[in-house]
């Protein structure tokens, strides 16, 4: 085997670089998809429970790999009538926008059940302590309850991250150019499957390492001022 991978080292690394992108900016959209979802199921008002309860069972209950294909292809009308009206009828939805909603949609249902773990193993009587300061409810949330409910979340979040890193290879099949779909360029012209899919795993295994690493000191950081007891 060549060492620049019969010159698809550079086309690879592009690959890896957009896997990345991919997972970041998934990421960023299911904490906020996350995030609300806890707040809505831990609500007092039936109507928000339900709504939460609703999003994250529905998008739970479908593979991922069927939302990728759902949002990419089921907005291809809807992108029309839109372009139309602005005048640009080539308007479409981009690979990497369909990718980042699918998988933020569905890291933000699982980390809904992980926000909500986290909001629930509070003691009640931290929020008290606020109201009996004459904080207010924002305030006791960001205050008191949000340092708490992220040092209790992080390991199931770094998690949820590991998975959705690997998840970014089912974006591949709607033709953006990732790890994976690199790797099967590189296949279809060189006929060496064994060696190109070998060196995707180990890119992959390699981001997943650096993603352990973060989350360890991302973890160490948020532990700051507990004491573990015994």
């Amino acid at each position: 085997m060549n060492i620049d991978l019969y010159g698809f080292g550079p086309v690879l690394a592009a690959g890896a670089l957009m896997t990345v992108k991919l997972a970041l900016s998934a990421l960023c959209l299911g904490l906020v998809l996350g995030l609300l979802g806890a707040l809505a199921k831990t609500s007092p008002y039936k109507p928000l429970q339900w709504l939460g309860g609703t999003y994250s069972t529905l998008v739970r209950g479908v593979p991922e790999l069927l939302w990728v294909l759902l949002i990419y292809y089921g907005t291809v009308n809807l992108m029309s009538a839109l372009g139309d009206l602005f005048g640009n009828p080539d308007l479409a939805l981009s690979p990497f926008a369909a990718g980042v909603i699918a998988l933020g949609l569905c890291f933000g249902a699982y980390a809904t059940e992980v926000f909500r773990g986290a909001i629930l193993a509070i003691p009640k009587g931290h929020r008290e302590a606020g109201v009996a300061l004459g904080m207010s409810r924002p305030r006791i949330f960001t205050r008191l309850i949000l340092p708490q409910m992220w040092r209790i979340a992080l390991p199931g979040l770094g998690n949820l991250f590991m998975i959705l890193m690997k998840d970014t290879a089912l974006v591949s099949v709607i033709s953006l150019e990732e790890i994976m779909r690199q790797a099967q360029n590189a296949v279809q012209f060189t006929k060496l499957p064994f060696t190109f899919y070998l060196v995707a795993a180990f890119m992959y295994l390699g981001l997943t390492i650096l993603s352990m690493i973060g989350m360890h000191f991302l973890e160490k950081r948020a532990a700051r001022g507990f004491v573990r007891t015994t």
